[in-house]
This record gives C-alpha cells, structure tokens and sequence, in this order.
C-alpha cells in the first residue's frame, strides 16, 4: 500500500471516487489503464485501488492492492472453494479491513483529484455482495462517488444484448443510486453511435429489432419482450450520461472528463441531501428502538417487583411449604 505523499491540491476539494464496474471482458482494465495515463497527463493525480483477488497482470500500479492483503489461492485452498466463491470470500476478508484502506484515503485525499477503483471482472461479486455494498456506500458517505459502467460496443450491436447490458446497468443504478455514466468502450472497433441512438430513439431501436427478425417468419417472443423493456426503460435512459470510448486510442477522454463533473455536480445535489435524510431516519430508527427497549425493561421490572410483594404468591408459597411437609400418625 502506497502512503506516500505529494504537494496538496490548490483546489481543496474532496476527490471524487470512480467505480469501474463492467461485464467480463468489456475492457475495465484497459480502460483504467488509459485514465491512469490520461489523468497524468492532465495533472489530474489519481489514485488506484484494485480490488480484483485473482488478476494475474496488471498494465499499471496500483496505490492499493487487495493482492497485498489477501491470498486468492490461499483462500481457495483453504476453504475449498471455486474461482467465484474465493472471489466473493476474499472480497469479504478485505471489506474487514476497509477501515485501513479509508485512513489512507483520508491521508492522500488532499493531493488527490480521482479515486479509481477497479473491482472485480466478475461483476455480480462485486454489485450484488454484501461487501461490495458495504465499500460503495462507505465511500459514497465520504467522497463525491460516481458509477462508470463499461459497455462492450461489438457485442451490444444485437438488440437484445444490448437490452440485456441497460437491464443491468438499471439494476446497478437502482442499488447503488448514484450518478451514472454509460462507457461504450472499442468505439474504434465498432462506432457506438446506434446504441445512443436506441437510447434516445425508440423507434430507431424497434427498427433495428425488426431488421433482427427474419424475413417471412413471426417475430420471436424474446424480441416481444426486449420491444416491452424498451419502452419501460426510456425514463431510464434519461438520466444516463453514454459515453463513446477507446481505451486504445483515448478516444473519448474528454467527454467522460466532463461527464466525471457533471456526475459530480449530480451527486452533490441530488444524493448528499438524501443521505442525510437516511442518517436522520437512521437516528430516529434508532433512538425509537432504545426507547421501546427502556420501557420494556421498566415493565419487566415492575412485573417482577409486583410478583415479589404480591400477598396471594406468600401465600401460595406458605401452601406450598406446609403441604410439602410429611405427615405424623
């Protein structure tokens, strides 16, 4: 772990904290790596905290390495568990010691513009596990934190994939709720221009959903179905910021750079003010509780005081004595 430190930023602003999460193969590393340098470059000092166990290789160096705290083979041998599972239990070993990796954070936070975090290439241990929500919402509560979704751009040319990636980037939206960036990553390989144009066109999306169907035959009840969540998902679309992307030719940097404050400017209006309602209703959750718990006690004990001092239950222990004694012939 990296604790070295550098000149204080003029700014005096909080980082603001990138979690790049993405399907397997969509290009998180590669991406990372090209924000790494682009930051660089800019005089935008970032700082990297890796959170993928099972990496092999790494195309930059990361500040905070969850390989340097847990062993993903060991964890697997020793638990006797497959390459998911040792994932998920690793992930869970370090959120145990996240403490230290905030302290950190806190240190380096006032020369720091970016916080990049790289999570897992398998997506569903890092969003839908008890420690990924447990790390987003941590650094949510300290940092201006904002969702980068990458988006595999060949392989959502099909309407129903491409459905099936906004399915999920809602589903990560809706748990998280945090500002949202859509990256349609190997825009050099293939051109994302018809993926934001099915988001903001709905007609041009059942237009390439007919040309998907064969010519003479009944359309397929998947595409009946993709036809129904598009229209379900064009409110959703409306508050995501699609980015075209290369990580090969920086293609793009700019515009996720203003996207990154625009998110940022997002998160101060709009989630700031709702978790401090959470915290209130938190403490008011928690003070209701306490309460009920002192005037159960106060009955306990007046329940037991008034069993103790009741004449009828003297009595009834007299019976109970006298009766219990044997009797003379």
């Amino acid at each position: 772990m990296d604790t070295k430190a550098t000149e204080p930023t003029a700014t005096g602003k909080k980082p603001t904290v990138v979690l790049l999460i993405g399907m397997a193969g969509s290009g998180k590393t590669t991406v990372m790596q090209r924000l790494h340098s682009h930051l660089h470059a800019a005089q935008a000092r970032p700082y990297i905290v890796n959170l993928d166990p099972a990496v092999t290789h790494l195309p930059y160096t990361p500040n905070i390495d969850i390989r340097d705290a847990v062993d993903y083979k060991m964890v697997m041998d020793q638990y006797r568990l497959g390459p998911n599972g040792a994932i998920l239990t690793s992930l869970n070993l370090f959120t145990t010691k996240f403490d230290q990796v905030l302290d950190l954070l806190d240190k380096r936070s006032h020369d720091t513009d970016y916080i990049l975090i790289d999570t897992p290439g398998q997506i569903e241990a890092f969003t839908w596990s008890a420690s990924g929500t447990i790390i987003t919402e941590t650094l949510a509560a300290s940092y201006p934190t904002v969702v980068l979704f990458v988006v595999d751009t060949p392989r959502t040319a099909n309407p129903a994939t491409f459905m099936s990636n906004m399915l999920y980037a809602c589903s990560i939206l809706y748990r998280t709720r945090l500002p949202f960036i859509v990256l349609f990553n190997k825009a050099d390989v293939t051109d994302p221009g018809f993926a934001v144009d099915w988001m903001r066109d709905f007609e041009a999306f059942q237009a390439a959903l007919a040309e998907a169907t064969p010519e003479g035959q009944d359309q397929p009840y998947m595409h009946s179905f993709v036809q129904s969540m598009s229209l379900v998902l064009e409110e959703f679309y409306s508050i995501l910021s699609p980015v075209p992307f290369s990580a090969v030719t920086g293609a793009g940097c700019a515009e996720l750079m203003a996207a990154f404050a625009k998110a940022r400017d997002e998160y101060q209006a709009d989630y700031v003010p709702e978790l401090a309602r959470l915290r209130e209703a938190r403490v008011q959750r928690d003070a209701k509780a306490k309460e009920e718990q002192v005037r159960q006690l106060m009955k306990d004990i007046a329940l037991e005081e008034k069993s103790s001092s009741s004449p009828s239950s003297a009595g009834a222990a007299s019976a109970a004595a006298s009766a219990s004694k044997p009797k003379r012939k």
